[in-house]
């Protein structure tokens, strides 16, 4: 059981990454200092930015549960 939330810990992990990565810059932090404040008219549509945040939140979530599960096993063990 250890072994398995680990592993989805550290898939959830690499995803999350990759999904945070994906979301666009809203303002002037450091994506700006990269470009990321040039506005582009090839942006993506709201819908598209609404399914990112659901499926970020889902993984963070899954995250969370997989983080706290694993404590929970180990200080059992």
């Amino acid at each position: 059981m250890v072994l398995a939330l680990q592993i989805l810990l550290i898939v959830c992990s690499v995803l999350l990454v990759l999904l945070v990565l994906l979301h666009r810059g809203r303002g002037g932090g450091l994506s700006s200092l990269f470009g990321g404040g040039m506005q582009s008219s090839l942006s993506g549509s709201s819908v598209a930015e609404k399914n990112l945040d659901r499926a970020t939140l889902f993984v963070g979530a899954v995250w969370v549960i997989c983080v706290i599960g694993l404590g929970l096993l180990i200080k059992i063990a």
